[in-house]
């Protein structure tokens, strides 16, 4: 009922805004651009993956909070830095509201989601732009930006082929045919690639070398080091540029690390994060002929959101909207040619910003006495519980990476000191805990015991709950400046999204 009632409230609130037209000074500029029929020529596209208002609003509110931007900066290594407390999405002069359900279930999935958003069409769940019963292919926007003579690049946090940038340039039955994605990568002749690597521990007939010898056949420059990835021009050709982790190890789904990890990535390598990647490929895509189309997926906040795990997911947030801020600064240099459409493909995690426990209250602050992202920690987890730890030796851990215990704000209660006691017997296998399927599955969903339940237990008591460890079908925002931005205001469905910049740009 609280969620309902959220959305209900969220739906109102945003298509009020719409109906004011914003409140940003940019707005004029922006209709005025759109009034003399001018298409886009310079088209940014960013998704969030798992992404709604809830996460938005929390981002923001912990970015307000003091110290938190310091502890931000520290974690990433001063890589980007926020000014204000305000989003960059907070500067957008447009805001439109859009349902998210696939063709086949209420609740989406991310592929069903990224092919409405890549193809203005509705399709299956695990669907790879085509339609619902995998009969024919669905054109996409990238494609027919490509085809209209534009250059055109993906970039995202995951690896280059999860669902929702294969989206963009595949066309598969089953999301995780990830070599046939492989292959229909090899031959899009997109421009630009840039962010996490292929899933190539999936490929079967294809090893990770043979890939990147292919790419090079095809005319890629392929970057791993930060030193290649500096060096790259716009007289580079056609480039896929990733890191070095996710070519020489399997770790995390060949996807970049989470922002708050950064600080222990052993090389510069490791570090080049989604706001250089849109930097880049602007440089490497930007012409005054055609112009550029630029796809670019925050993924790692779905996967924060799936866990339950609120600061990572701050993290990945806070990292999305500083890529959105160089596209601004774009903008603003090219503002009558320039169109930035901002949206989610579903909500993840049934995120609330209000816990029972804490009846209005909220304690945002706490949250910075994490350090690590719960794939960090849990793999972690995973190890030190096999060394049999005695409890307390435990307690103390995690008191070193989130803060918890002591007898400050963050001390355990009875209650909370129970929860973790029986996730570290289960994690040991202790055959003392019995717990049914479902029991499991609600406890810790799937994640690593000690360290889910951990990441509940501050995020509750900075007054923040979680409904689930999957998609929901709340309404994703949509946040958009530039030419023609005005026609994505109001409350649409997401096949609208693509559908009006298509139409914008007069793509065929």
């Amino acid at each position: 009922m609280k969620n309902k009632i959220y959305s209900m409230v969220l739906g109102a609130a945003l298509l009020l805004c719409a109906a004011c037209g914003g409140t940003s000074t940019n707005n004029a500029q922006s209709n005025s651009a759109a009034a003399n029929g001018k298409a886009p020529k310079y088209i940014f596209y960013f998704v969030g993956d798992g992404m709604s208002q809830p996460q938005i609003t929390m981002a923001e509110k912990a970015i307000s909070e003091p110290g938190f931007r310091e502890q931000f900066n520290k974690q990433t290594c001063n890589i980007y830095n926020h000014d204000g407390s305000a989003l960059n999405l907070r500067k957008f002069p447009s805001v439109g509201l859009a349902t998210t359900n696939a063709e086949n279930r209420f609740i989406t999935c991310s592929a069903a989601a990224a092919t409405a958003l890549a193809t203005g069409y509705k399709t299956t769940i695990n669907t790879i732009s085509m339609n619902g019963d995998r009969t024919a292919n669905l054109e996409t926007i990238a494609e027919k930006a490509k085809k209209a003579g534009m250059k055109v690049g993906v970039v995202t946090s995951v690896s280059i082929d999860h669902a929702t940038p294969a989206c963009f340039y595949a066309h598969v039955e089953d999301r995780n045919m990830y070599e046939s994605i492989g292959h229909w990568l090899l031959k899009s002749n997109f421009d630009y690639f840039g962010g996490g690597f292929t899933r190539w521990d999936k490929y079967k007939d294809m090893t990770k070398d043979q890939f990147i010898d292919s790419l090079k056949i095809k005319g890629y420059t392929v970057t791993t080091t930060r030193k290649d990835f500096d060096a790259l021009n716009a007289q580079s050709g056609k480039v896929l540029a990733t890191i070095n982790k996710v070519t020489s190890t399997k770790i995390d789904g060949s996807a970049l690390p989470y922002n708050i990890d950064l600080d222990i990535q052993q090389s510069d390598d490791d570090r080049i994060v989604l706001r250089d990647f849109v930097k880049k490929g602007i440089e490497l895509l930007y012409n005054e002929d055609k112009g550029f189309f630029l796809f670019t997926e925050g993924g790692k906040i779905d996967w924060a959101d799936h866990a339950n795990d609120a600061i990572s997911n701050i993290y990945e947030t806070l990292a999305l909207d500083a890529a959105i801020g160089v596209a601004m600064d774009f903008y603003r240099q090219h503002p009558d040619e320039t169109l930035i459409v901002f949206t989610g493909d579903h909500e993840c995690g049934g995120l609330t910003l209000g816990f029972a426990g804490t009846n209005y209250e909220s304690a945002f602050q706490l949250m910075q006495n994490q350090v690590v992202s719960f794939e960090t920690f849990g793999q972690e987890m995973r190890e030190y519980i096999k060394t049999n730890p005695k409890f307390d030796a435990l307690l103390a851990k995690l008191q070193e990476n989130f803060g918890i215990g002591g007898d400050g704000a963050l001390k355990l209660s009875e209650y909370e000191t129970k929860r973790l006691k029986d996730a570290y017997l289960f994690a040991k296998g202790d055959k003392s805990v019995k717990l049914t399927d479902e029991e499991k599955h609600l406890f810790y969903g799937g994640y690593e015991p000690i360290t889910v339940t951990t990441t509940h237990i501050i995020d509750n008591k900075a007054g923040v709950e979680w409904a689930s460890y999957s998609h929901t079908a709340l309404p994703v925002p949509v946040y958009s400046m530039g030419c023609g931005s005005e026609q994505l205001e109001g409350y649409f469905d997401n096949t609208d999204i693509p559908n009006t910049m298509m139409r914008l740009a007069n793509f065929k």
